[in-house]
């Protein structure tokens, strides 16, 4: 008998079932928690003018599709080739985004030009900082590198519920439950990235961004 793993890795069917019950719960919680939102008018009023880069922390990424102001503007995800991933993508599908799934042997620079194309249509890109695979908090270069691709806003999102526990997960994932309260937070990095960059000033900013996400809640 197969394990639901396996049963990830061979069928799209299991992970768009999966995708189905958590984007349900989601949902559920998003109605019954009271929400204070802060940035999204600022974010949408951005958003007028064009596309963005949408950036969190991996351990806060489970709510970001339901709170993307998709009647706004569209975004393209990515997501990791693997079964959580699909599981990942398959779910963003729910919430009128569109992932776009990564193949393990693209660089970042390479993956960057796969959705230049859709920036250029309009379309804004979502991503975790620190993921797919951590270490958690720690920016990675692709946030970075799409930014210098893009040349375009980069906005920081994060959220937070009264109610609610930390997923026993490399990056403690945060698991909101229904009713409580909770913050939406939006937030755009005042740094415009340049084009080319040395590495000793890469080092700063990427301290800085990672100062940006970590202040946000």
């Amino acid at each position: 008998m197969l394990s639901l793993r396996k049963r990830l890795e061979t069928s799209p069917l299991a992970a768009r079932l999966i995708a189905r019950l958590v984007g349900t719960y989601l949902r559920f919680c998003n109605w019954t928690i009271r929400w204070k939102i802060e940035g999204l008018e600022d974010l949408e009023r951005e958003l007028a003018a064009g596309p963005v880069l949408l950036v969190c922390w991996h351990g806060q990424s489970l709510m970001a599709p339901v709170h993307w102001p998709v009647e706004t503007g569209q975004l393209t995800s990515l997501y990791a080739n693997s079964a959580i991933g699909r599981v990942s993508g398959a779910m963003q599908k729910q919430f009128g985004l569109h992932p776009m799934k990564m193949s393990n042997q693209q660089s970042n620079i390479t993956a960057s030009r796969a959705v230049l194309k859709r920036v250029r249509e309009g379309v804004s890109i979502g991503m975790t900082a620190d993921g797919p695979l951590g270490p958690a908090l720690e920016v990675k270069d692709a946030p970075l590198d799409w930014a210098r691709a893009t040349q375009r806003p980069v906005w920081g999102y994060a959220f937070e519920t009264s109610r609610g526990r930390a997923l026993p997960s490399w990056d403690e994932m945060w698991l909101p439950y229904p009713f409580g309260t909770g913050r939406i937070v939006f937030r755009k990095w005042d740094i415009q990235m340049p084009r080319k960059v040395e590495a000793p000033a890469l080092s700063k900013i990427r301290s800085e961004f990672a100062d940006h996400l970590n202040d946000l809640l």
